[in-house]
């Protein structure tokens, strides 16, 4: 065996050191590439929010423009009609702007707002509340009404009998009308199964008006631009869907009726989803009690013999048509449900949701809590 000299030795200690230094630069520059990288983006992302929360036209005259915000509309609507109507660039933008800064309050009503003003300006008219003119009137629709009992509502706020705001709303010459103004109408609405063409689509929420007692016109024609504005904020999702704009409005109604909370709604939206998709049928009691024409607590062996194409016990696929009114997020829940593997669920008396695979533990959950319902209908019926 050789021996190694000190000059072999002081050979290897100067080539190692080399290497060292040679690995030290490189790290140095890859972090100096990466710190340079993370600096151009600050400075790229500050100058986008910069020049994004400034005025839409800070170099021109300005333009006023009237913008109407409805009673109960969330920050994520009102970003959206501030985008559309020209007074910001970004609505998403908005949105986490306002979050960032814990901005609330805004309040309802009619504005005229300018496009010189920028993002912290207009949140501050908004919450600031000067609006054109003080609401007159207000009615407010809650979601999961059918539409007969949204119509006894507009009867009694407009001064008219219910019996004449059907023959408003069902006449065919209008509906018709309607389904060319409208993108989100189509002729599935004048599907001859279909209790009446607009239920479902008068959306949800509240509504002021100037009139102590507006028309029946004026009222629905509100509901309806509300309900083309989620169709048109979502249209992505529509078109990314296999069913139509219908169809999901149809899912949604029955997720509306079925769910109380936000996860649950995408979660029985993907079990409505798997059970469509296996050709089952949806057996879901609330179109049954909407076949019914009446409020069910506890869907009966009677309830189901009805011969209804909205009996989703008798016949598979969704009904011909929503059966009560939908918020947006239970439609976009119906066109972009949770991925679960479920396809049985049991919604008990206190609201919770139980989900299953297996149809025996269905069976067992339906067997276990099915007295809470049948308890509060025996109450109903004491009072």
């Amino acid at each position: 065996m050789g021996k190694h000299t000190k000059q072999d030795s002081n050979e290897i200690y100067q080539e190692r050191a080399s290497q060292a230094r040679t690995v030290r630069k490189i790290v140095l520059i890859c972090l100096s590439v990466i710190f340079a990288i993370i600096l151009i983006g600050l400075i790229g992302g500050y100058t986008y929010l910069s020049n994004a929360l400034k005025p839409v036209d800070a170099e021109g005259e300005g333009n006023d423009i009237e913008v109407t915000i409805p009673v109960n509309t969330s920050t994520t609507g009102i970003a959206t009609i501030l985008e559309e109507e020209g007074l910001i660039r970004n609505a998403s933008l908005f949105r986490y702007y306002t979050r960032y800064k814990n901005e609330s309050g805004f309040q309802a009503g009619t504005y005229t707002l300018n496009t010189e003003m920028d993002t912290d300006q207009l949140i501050e008219q908004l919450k600031d509340g000067r609006v054109i003119a003080e609401a007159a009137s207000t009615i407010t629709i809650p979601e999961g009404l059918t539409l007969n009992t949204v119509t006894e509502r507009l009867a009694e706020f407009t001064g008219t009998s219910q019996e004449e705001v059907f023959e408003y709303i069902d006449n065919q010459d209008y509906v018709t009308g309607l389904i060319e103004e409208y993108e989100m109408l189509t002729d599935e609405i004048l599907n001859e199964d279909i209790h009446h063409p607009l239920e479902g689509y008068l959306f949800p929420a509240s509504y002021q008006f100037e009139d102590e007692q507006p028309s029946i016109e004026a009222v629905i024609k509100d509901m309806l631009n509300q309900t083309e504005r989620v169709y048109q904020n979502n249209k992505t999702l529509v078109e990314n869907s296999e069913y139509s704009f219908h169809e999901l409005m149809t899912m949604g109604s029955i997720i509306e009726r079925e769910a109380r909370e936000s996860f649950d709604r995408f979660e029985i939206a993907g079990v409505l989803h798997n059970r469509l998709n296996e050709g089952m049928m949806l057996q879901v009691d609330p179109t049954v009690a909407y076949a019914q024409g009446e409020h069910i607590y506890m869907t009966s062996y009677a309830d189901l013999d009805i011969d209804s194409p909205y009996n989703t016990y008798r016949y598979t696929g969704l009904p011909p048509g929503p059966i009560a009114t939908v918020r947006e997020q239970s439609f976009v829940a119906a066109a972009d449900p949770n991925d679960t593997e479920y396809i049985y669920f049991y919604a008990r008396y206190n609201g919770d949701i139980i989900y299953n695979e297996d149809y025996d533990q269905h069976l067992e959950a339906r067997n276990t809590y099915r007295h809470e319902w049948e308890e509060a209908a025996q109450s109903e019926d004491t009072e």
